[in-house]
């Protein structure tokens, strides 16, 4: 206490001024409406600036939870539209895509992913408990992702569209040309699509989507665009390289896609092979 005391007395000019100034301050905001305006409008400016960066760093904290309910809400729309057998267009990837009705949309997280691998792998936060099996599609809103080869109650694994196993079937945007669309393991960001044949008109830039020869995929999913393309050794196939819409790197929330009708189909052409 007497070194408080102390410390007044050595300052207690300083403090003087300071009380005083303060003062001076106050009357002259209470006595000018321009000044009282001003320091409102300041002080205002001061507390909506903190309430705009307090908002801001909640809404950081929140975009999991912002993305999952995004996620929830354009699965729901999209299994309205497959149902209304309408035709969805995709922008940028592809000009029309349409569903026939027999496709059920579900979201899920992804929360390992390889890409560095001869044969990478995504692992995700839904199971058996979300009406996830093997062989389900995964894309994202831009494009492929791969198929779901194993299941548990909770997670499920996905063969990556990186992975040398992989073998989709995909097709030229502007023509019914179509071949199978495989992985080279060396660019993550380029696929290769094999065995088109030389009378398809290949150009650079077009647009490659999942094909109609398939009970995974719905016919028209975006993949990516033809980087560069050429004839195998026999000249009489295409090679083409095809630079992916996703960012394989950086995959975050995925839908799953599963054919309803599969299970039909596949039923049906055993049948046949007996």
């Amino acid at each position: 206490m007497q070194q408080i005391f102390n410390f007044l007395i050595r300052n207690k000019n300083n403090i003087l001024f300071l009380f005083l100034l303060v003062l001076a301050v106050f009357f002259t905001i209470q006595t000018h409406s321009f000044h009282k305006s001003s320091f409102i409008s300041s002080a205002n400016g001061l507390t909506g600036g903190i309430y705009s960066w307090a908002n801001d760093f909640d809404k950081y904290m929140h975009l999991d939870e912002y993305n999952e309910r995004l996620m929830e809400e354009n699965k729901q729309l999209r299994n309205v539209l497959t149902n209304l057998n309408d035709t969805i267009s995709v922008e940028n990837y592809t000009d029309t895509t349409t569903f026939d009705g027999t496709y059920y949309f579900r979201t899920a997280r992804v929360i390992n992913n390889n890409y560095a691998k001869p044969n990478n792998f995504l692992t995700l936060n839904q199971g058996k408990e979300a009406g996830i099996k093997s062989e389900f599609g995964v894309i994202t809103s831009k494009g492929v992702i791969g198929i779901v080869d194993r299941v548990n109650s909770r997670f499920s694994r996905v063969i990556s569209i990186l992975n040398s196993d992989s073998q989709i079937n995909a097709q030229l945007n502007k023509t019914n040309h179509f071949g199978s669309l495989i992985w080279d393991g060396k660019n993550p960001n380029i696929v290769q699509l094999i065995d088109v044949p030389r009378q398809a008109p290949v150009k650079e830039g077009d647009t490659i989507v999942t094909g109609g020869k398939s009970l995974i995929f719905p016919e028209g999913i975006p993949i990516g665009s033809i980087e560069d393309f050429k004839l195998d050794q026999s000249e009489s196939y295409y090679n083409i390289n095809v630079r992916l819409f996703n960012d394989m790197t950086n995959i975050g929330y995925v839908y799953v896609i599963e054919n309803l009708e599969r299970e039909e189909i596949l039923e049906l052409e055993q049948e046949d092979e007996q």
